[in-house]
């Protein structure tokens, strides 16, 4: 079967509900689970929660909860890694062989049924163990600085100073969407970050982390825009 995960535990702490909360007029992972439904690529779409009351609002938006996630794999500091392998070798178990899975995060209302499909495709075609997306740094990461103790900046890499943006190598960081992989780098805890993988490149107006309540007001205001944009379109 082909696999879609999205791991929604309970405990959020910065912004409390974070999974459920009211986002453009439905629960967050309302979206996520819309767009794994409308992109046809699975055979399963399981939502991996400790907590009931996301189990619910997920059953009523199309996904399924086989099981509740364990309280060991349910706190602060457990990865997104060992909870896809947990739901992996669980589905394997119950209902047959996993040939291909993919995490897909519940705050992910950016997500694109065709970019879950590219994904699929990639994947397939290249022979990598894992295809995600990916965006560029809006500004170049070698001429970063910090703020010191005494309030005054320092450059990370003071030997970049000079050197012009255009001729710096670009960067990309992972943008927190989905991750396709074959379950065998799921089950042997496979790095994400590697030559193992293939990178999906998103426009950056797609990217948004969501982690403080500032992310989510940023977040909101971009979907209004886009979506605005798309009917203008249509």
């Amino acid at each position: 079967m082909r696999l879609a995960v999205i791991p929604a535990r309970g405990g959020s702490k910065r912004i409390p509900r974070k999974n459920i909360k009211p986002f453009a007029g439905k629960p967050m992972i309302a979206w996520s689970i819309e767009s794994a439904l409308a992109s046809g690529c699975f055979d399963r779409i399981i939502v991996s929660t400790d907590d009931a009351e996301i189990a619910d609002v997920a059953r009523d938006y199309g996904a399924e909860v086989p099981f509740m996630r364990p309280p060991e794999l349910s706190d602060d500091h457990t990865g997104t890694i060992p909870v896809v392998a947990h739901a992996v070798n669980f589905m394997a178990q119950q209902f047959g062989p996993v040939q291909l899975a993919c995490c897909l995060y519940p705050t992910a209302p950016f997500v694109l049924a065709e970019d879950l499909r590219q994904g699929l495709e990639m994947l397939q075609q290249s022979g990598a163990q894992y295809a995600f997306t990916v965006a560029h740094f809006a500004s170049p990461i070698q001429r970063a600085f910090r703020i010191t103790d005494q309030n005054r900046i320092e450059m990370i890499n003071p030997a970049q100073f000079n050197t012009r943006s255009q001729d710096l190598e670009e960067a990309y960081h992972d943008a927190g969407q989905f991750y396709w992989g074959r379950p065998e780098a799921w089950l042997s805890s496979t790095p994400l970050f590697s030559q193992i993988s293939v990178p999906l490149v998103l426009p950056s107006y797609r990217v948004q982390d969501i982690d403080t309540l500032d992310d989510w007001i940023r977040a909101e205001l971009m979907f209004e825009i886009i979506h605005k944009s798309t009917e203008r379109k249509s």
